[in-house]
């Protein structure tokens, strides 16, 4: 007889099924708790992953898979940015982004150059490349924010522009840097580089758009289109590595490429932040929490400290940054919280300039062991800096959304009008249904949520009622389409 073991006895979890099984329950369970006590979800997503990952209670490995699933989540927070960002403010705010971008860069670059220099007596290599790390950040609390609504407010926009322009001089560093350790630092390096990027960014900028107009055009299954954006999303960041760059920057520049094609309020729209929200960003945030060690609290002293000084310094750069775009600029003190909660959190770039210089070895000491450009006191003070960092910005992020969500649903209070907005949809031709739908939920108000009308005009000295079973279908239709974009569709027969 053969007998078949149910359950797994052995840790960390093998059985695909128990792995995938746990995951759901923590993004499941982990909003609901801690929305009850005010504790961002973002932020329990991190914890949990710390909790059950291999430096917790061993419960999943960070293997392949999480990996692979992380990344996507990655690409899909700096794509949703692209995509959701307000291109007219945008390119409004270009002087603005590009000045919040620079200093959000040079604060922490300075300061973390003299602080590795001066203070942990680090060579100028190991603290340029520090710098670069606090100098980079990641998008992590965008998500709350989006969720909250004000992911179109002016301090965000200049952030999420800032950001691309952050990242790509902080990983330019670590590039240099590395071709500074390998010798390959030359004349044919910065034109390698250069010519890159400038390919990269015509087709990303100029090809992209054009494709996704011919598509859009020419297939209209939802799954389809929804399978097309994940396609362009991962070229986009695949190309960006070709360049030389990180994939983020990709992912982030083929939102922007999209961003006319895909429609704010859209069923596409809708299913592509669903499917974000739902699993691809929890994985990522749940990846990050893996690799923190609460162990290295207990190790040594120098750790400590080490990890100390980069918190203080990437959070006082960072706030730095913020203040004086909020002075120059007249932001409000919730503005501010934005963008310091959005450009604090140390993720993505920090994460991966630690692990490329922790990978390059200068030497060996006497005793024969390796001299790396960022040593492990370095490695483990950046996981400490990244659960920190993580905490502080999806606390100040999140009171700040929350206020500017509540003053913005104020002053949007609507006005009493004799003439409210009414949107009267034809609903005659079955072929051009969808299409009318679609447009009716594109141009109305944000306000508008009982303000879109069908309308069929109806013989029955003719038909005999079957014009009405007709109509009721076609409302029927119409209604789930509105249903959608949470939208109420009313009928209307003449």
């Amino acid at each position: 007889m053969i007998v078949v073991s149910i359950f797994e006895t052995s840790l960390p979890l093998t059985d695909p099924v128990l792995k995938f099984l746990l995951i759901l329950v923590i993004i499941l369970f982990t909003p609901i708790i801690l929305n009850k006590i005010k504790i961002p979800h973002l932020l329990g997503l991190i914890i949990a992953g710390a909790i059950v990952g291999p430096n917790g209670v061993n419960l999943i490995e960070r293997d392949s898979g999480i990996i692979l699933s992380g990344t996507a989540g990655l690409l899909y927070i700096m794509f949703l940015a692209g995509l959701e960002i307000d291109l007219v403010d945008f390119k409004k705010n270009s002087k603005k982004s590009i000045v919040f971008g620079l200093l959000t860069f040079s604060i922490p670059m300075t300061l973390g150059t003299i602080c590795g220099i001066y203070i942990l007596d680090f060579s100028t290599q190991t603290a340029v490349l520090l710098a670069s790390m606090f100098a980079s950040h990641t998008l992590i609390a965008y998500p709350l924010i989006s969720k909250l609504g004000v992911a179109k407010n002016r301090a965000v926009n200049i952030t999420v522009g800032g950001t691309m322009i952050t990242d790509t001089l902080a990983l330019l560093v670590l590039a240099v840097i590395v071709g500074m350790t390998t010798g390959e630092v030359n004349a044919q390096f910065w034109i390698r580089l250069s010519v890159s990027i400038l390919i990269f960014g015509f087709i990303v900028l100029f090809l992209f758009p054009i494709i996704g107009r011919w598509f859009f055009k020419k297939f209209d299954d939802n799954v389809s289109q929804y399978i097309f954006v994940l396609v362009m999303v991962f070229l986009g960041a695949g190309l960006a590595e070709l360049a030389g760059i990180e994939p983020i920057i990709g992912a982030f520049l083929t939102g922007l490429a999209l961003n006319r094609l895909i429609p704010h309020i859209s069923p596409l729209m809708n299913r592509i932040e669903f499917v974000g929200n739902a699993i691809f960003i929890p994985f990522f945030l749940i990846g990050v929490g893996m690799l923190i060690d609460f162990r290295v609290f207990f190790k040594d002293f120098e750790t400590i400290k080490v990890a100390a000084i980069m918190i203080f310094i990437a959070t006082l750069a960072k706030f730095i940054a913020a203040w004086c775009t909020q002075k120059i600029y007249g932001f409000s003190l919730d503005e501010r919280r934005l963008i310091f909660g959005l450009s604090n959190a140390q993720a993505a770039a920090t994460l991966a300039a630690v692990l490329v210089g922790y990978s390059i070895i200068l030497g060996k000491t006497p005793s024969g062991e390796p001299i790396r450009l960022l040593n492990e006191t370095i490695l483990n003070g950046t996981i400490l800096m990244i659960l920190f960092t993580c905490t502080i910005a999806s606390f100040v992020a999140q009171k700040g959304a929350q206020n500017i969500a509540l003053s913005e649903h104020t002053d949007a209070l609507p006005e009493e009008t004799d003439h409210p907005e009414r949107i009267l949809i034809p609903i005659s031709n079955m072929d051009t249904t969808d299409e009318l739908i679609n447009l009716g939920i594109t141009i109305k108000s944000k306000s508008n949520k009982d303000g879109l009308y069908a309308l069929s005009i109806v013989d029955n000295t003719k038909t005999n009622g079957s014009a009405d079973k007709l109509a009721k279908t076609i409302l029927s239709k119409a209604a789930i389409a509105a249903a959608a974009t949470d939208t109420n569709l009313h009928e209307l027969l003449r």
